[in-house]
C-alpha cells in the first residue's frame, strides 16, 4: 500500500509541475508579445473622415466631416449655398478619406 501511495504522489506532483511550467511559459509568451492596440472608444466619436463630394467650404477647399456613424447614414451639412444632405459611404478616396455623396445627385 505504501508503494502505491508513494508512486501516485510522485506522478501527481510531476504532472502538476509540468502543468505549472506550461502555464508560466504561455503567460510569459503572451506578455512578451505585448497587447494589441486598443480600439478607438466609441465615446470619442471620430472613427472616419468623410469628404463631402461636390461641396466646397467658403475658402474653396473640400469639406471634410469626421464622423463615427456607419455607412448609409444621411447627414445634413449647412454650407454657404444652404443646407445639403449627404449619404456616408464605404468608398475610399485617394487621399484616404471616405466619400459622402449628395442624396439627390443620383436619385430621380
Amino acid at each position: 500500500m505504501h508503494e502505491v501511495l508513494t508512486g501516485w504522489t510522485a506522478e501527481t506532483l510531476g504532472g502538476l509541475t509540468v502543468a505549472l511550467a506550461l502555464f508560466i511559459w504561455h503567460w510569459a509568451r503572451r506578455r512578451r508579445a505585448g497587447r494589441p492596440a486598443a480600439p478607438i472608444p466609441s465615446a470619442a466619436g471620430v472613427l472616419r473622415t468623410y469628404t463631402l463630394i461636390g461641396a466646397r467650404a467658403a475658402d474653396g477647399q473640400p469639406v471634410h466631416l469626421p464622423s463615427g456613424r456607419p455607412a448609409g447614414t444621411v447627414v445634413t451639412w449647412s454650407g454657404p449655398a444652404g443646407a445639403e444632405q449627404f449619404e456616408l459611404t464605404d468608398g475610399v478616396l485617394p487621399d484616404g478619406t471616405y466619400a459622402a455623396e449628395r442624396v439627390g445627385l443620383y436619385r430621380p
